[in-house]
């Protein structure tokens, strides 16, 4: 397979290209043709010199028509309620894979935040559930901090959903809880064969070794050397155990917004805020919860 790799035009190009196109200037041309990138991308007259020049950002419009997004619209109860009220909207809709979503942990003390996309595969009334590798990852030193003391846990979490389809997007904020052994369990055996596998090969997120005796190795032989030891280890039988580094993970909202795009970025936003029993940040027993609407 031949190796392809664009060349960036150079500061010049750009430049002269800036300058000789004729079609829609952009709201904040560059002077010194430093930027490579200007959002939004726009005008065909740009592109056809191969650069992107931007263009007004365009207006969300869908939710004019009925108003906007009103309070009298949502569950006057339960986010989770409305959430499911949203995702399934999405699905009909046509939205892909609205189960797609942005997960955000922040590592201790440093206080570093990555992100990374994940798929919902479960909502409950507990909240919302993805499955990933919680041995190696960079979420786990996140959630659960490290041995040597670099990450010292932090069970925090966010997920935000993007349907661009309805100028929709939804944000949780919550606390991460791992499900047990037998809860993943039950999600792993409907996985394929080679996805079980995949899970007790990769040592997520570590470093992978170019081996010197391949010739133009990257680092991939170290992996598929895993992935052979693992079906070594389970050859001849169907029933994989999952493991004990890999399964079910639950955020548990504290707080859940619910976002429609409108006309010149005054866009609706209503959030829910959980009240517990007591007043206690951390109470136990059954919650209710806050309605507000959020200035754009």
């Amino acid at each position: 397979m031949r190796s392809y790799r664009r060349r960036l035009p150079s500061a010049s190009q750009i430049t002269h290209r800036l300058a000789t196109t004729t079609a829609t200037m952009a709201l904040h041309p560059p002077e010194d043709g430093a930027k490579l990138i200007f959002a939004p991308s726009g005008s065909p007259g740009a592109q056809a010199f191969g650069l992107n020049t931007p263009s007004q950002a365009a207006q969300f419009l869908k939710a004019e028509r009925e108003g906007g997004l009103r309070r009298n619209h949502l569950n006057p109860t339960s986010p989770i309620a409305q959430f499911h009220d949203w995702f399934r909207t999405a699905t009909e809709s046509g939205v892909s894979h609205p189960e797609t979503c942005t997960l955000s942990t922040a590592q201790l003390p440093s206080g570093r935040v990555s992100a990374r996309m994940v798929y919902m595969k479960e909502l409950d009334a507990q909240g919302f559930v993805i499955y990933s590798n919680f041995g190696t990852s960079g979420k786990a030193r996140d959630l659960f901090g490290t041995a040597d003391g670099s990450s010292i846990g932090n069970a925090w979490a966010s997920l935000v959903f993007w349907w661009e389809p309805l100028e929709r997007q939804v944000r949780v904020e919550g606390r991460a809880v791992r499900l047990t052994a037998a809860e993943s369990q039950v999600y792993f055996d409907t996985r394929v064969r080679g996805s079980r596998i995949g899970a007790w090969s990769s040592q997520q997120s570590a470093f992978l070794r170019p081996k010197a005796e391949i010739d133009g190795d990257d680092g991939r032989a170290q992996l598929e050397g895993w992935v052979k030891e693992a079906e070594s280890r389970f050859e001849g039988t169907e029933q994989i155990p999952v493991p004990d580094f890999w399964g079910g993970l639950r955020i548990v909202p504290e707080r859940v917004e619910f976002w429609q795009g409108r006309q010149n970025r005054l866009h609706d936003r209503f959030v829910y805020d959980r009240v517990h029993g007591d007043g206690s940040e951390h109470a136990q027993g059954e919650a209710s919860w806050t309605l507000n609407r959020l200035s754009p």
